[in-house]
């Protein structure tokens, strides 16, 4: 199942279509859920209640605008859609138990003006069990190409699982991209060497897919900002080589959050 988060906005009927054109691929369901608080989920008489009546009334029409998109797009999903009584953020990582993934817009109706990126999506990407995708406007013409930014790291061989799947899927290429920083051998690294096993292993398993692995010198976030100008899909690790114990979102997931060009997959590290 693919779950989609939705808030009425522009940017959360991109994520229903993307999620759903996603769902149709994957051959699984959708489902499209809109949070709200508990209180007005659960309040039908007394003081308030003409207030959670009218809150309810707006979330309806928020998963009937989502369920048209979505029905628009791809018909022949199947598709759900259900209210979650609580902070959006909360409501959707413990709805998202039960999926393989994840999708929002890459910010919202309460996002404050000039922020690139809401926190819903900038919460769920680091909390959520589950890969998640945060959806900016896909580019008009995309080239048919999946990036995935890889490190070194052990994280990057589900980050180029993930992208393999997608490849294979939508019939593009994958280029595994590596921004170069001279600076390897610090614990958990894998070595050039492994890199490069790793990615001739995953194209001898998929000799279906054309996989291109590319090197460039520079900041990640920039060098994968560039490569991923005009992709299908950026994917990333949620965090790699230079997260700081304990943080749950590493530095380079955070600021492509707000810089990718295109719709990014933030790859759990561990399930």
């Amino acid at each position: 199942m693919i779950l989609v988060g939705v808030d009425g906005s522009r940017a959360a009927l991109e994520a229903v279509g993307w999620a759903a054109h996603e769902a149709a691929l994957r051959e699984v369901p959708l489902t499209v859920a809109h949070a709200m608080p508990r209180w007005a989920y659960e309040t039908e008489t007394g003081r308030y209640a003409q207030v959670a009546a009218w809150m309810r009334e707006g979330g309806r029409s928020v998963l009937a605008a989502a369920e048209e998109r979505a029905g628009r797009e791809q018909p022949k999903i199947s598709l759900n859609t259900t209210f979650l009584p609580d902070d959006p953020r909360s409501a959707l990582i413990g709805a998202a138990k039960d999926a393989e993934l994840l999708v929002v817009g890459s910010h919202g109706i309460g996002g404050f003006r000039g922020m690139l990126v809401g926190s819903v999506a900038f919460g769920v990407a680091g909390h959520a069990p589950c890969d998640v995708v945060v959806v900016r406007e896909p580019p008009l013409s995309p080239r048919g190409e999946i990036v995935a930014g890889i490190d070194g790291s052990p994280a990057s061989g589900r980050v180029l699982e993930f992208a393999i799947a997608e490849a294979r899927l939508r019939g593009s290429r994958l280029r595994a991209v590596h921004a170069a920083t001279g600076q390897w051998g610090p614990a958990g690294l894998a070595e050039p060497d492994a890199m490069e096993d790793m990615l001739e292993t995953l194209a001898e398993r998929h000799p279906d897919v054309d996989v291109v692995k590319e090197e460039v010198r520079g900041h990640p976030v920039e060098v994968l900002r560039q490569a991923a100008n005009g992709a299908d899909l950026l994917v990333v690790g949620s965090h790699g080589h230079g997260t700081l114990t304990g943080m749950l979102l590493g530095s380079v997931s955070q600021e492509l959050l707000h810089h990718a060009p295109c719709p990014l997959a933030v790859i759990r590290s561990a399930r």
